[in-house]
């Protein structure tokens, strides 16, 4: 059940019986009531849970050490990440980053528009929070963000990849792979209250070398070294 909540929620009104295997990555499962702990789960639903707020910390820290003394952050989020925007608050206080919320709201998100107001100066810096909606436009963001001149930090390579400066995140194909696991596991007569959730172990680095140099900023060596892939 990959997705955002609201199709996890439907599949648990359509049934309390059939297993449901889940893909967390916007959402806590265990926070919102869905499982009744990670060791058991409890009910008809097990998974991969990615535990974002964690992450959204250590990826302002490995956007710190690429851009030097940010003066300014811009968080995009919407509703769906709101979890994920307050993890990034709290991250940016203790860093006494300034920060500056840029949500989404109106359907079809107008990023033109939303980042019309960032002015691409030296220290100035761009943080994307995940959610079904955002994952969807994983090449429009990067442009736009490059082209405001903004150091942008993503969860998914595939971020990077269109054009943004970095991302920090879980391997997909890992998740995907755990969660086949769990079918495996229930179609030989496991039951999903039994199966722990799982979280992903394996997180990839990745850093684009081309949008480092049309921004005209030096990524340290070491960043390099400890990367994942380094796209040049």
């Amino acid at each position: 059940m990959p997705g955002p909540e609201l199709a996890l929620k439907a599949a648990e009104e359509a049934t309390a019986t059939v297993p449901i295997i889940m893909v967390a990555i916007d959402y806590d499962p265990l926070a919102r009531g869905h499982i009744a702990s990670l060791a058991h789960p409890g009910g008809n639903v097990t998974g991969v849970f990615l535990q974002q707020l964690e992450l959204t910390a250590k990826r302002l820290q490995l956007l710190t050490e690429a851009v030097p003394r940010i003066s300014r952050l811009w968080v995009l989020w919407d509703a769906m990440s709101a979890d994920q925007f307050k993890a990034a608050q709290t991250a940016a206080a203790l860093l006494r980053i300034p920060l500056e919320p840029v949500q989404l709201t109106d359907l079809p998100y107008n990023y033109e528009r939303a980042l019309a107001g960032t002015d691409g100066m030296r220290g100035e810096a761009l943080m994307v929070m995940t959610s079904p909606l955002l994952s969807r436009d994983q090449a429009r963001v990067p442009e736009l963000a490059l082209r405001h001149r903004l150091p942008s930090i993503f969860v998914f390579k595939a971020n990077t990849d269109a054009g943004g400066l970095m991302s920090y995140g879980p391997s997909v194909p890992e998740m995907f792979r755990i969660a086949a696991g769990y079918v495996d596991k229930i179609a030989k007569g496991a039951k999903p209250e039994d199966l722990p959730v799982e979280q992903p172990t394996k997180f990839e680095l990745v850093v684009n070398l081309k949008t480092a140099k049309a921004l005209g900023l030096t990524i340290p060596p070491f960043m390099l070294a400890r990367a994942d892939e380094v796209i040049e």
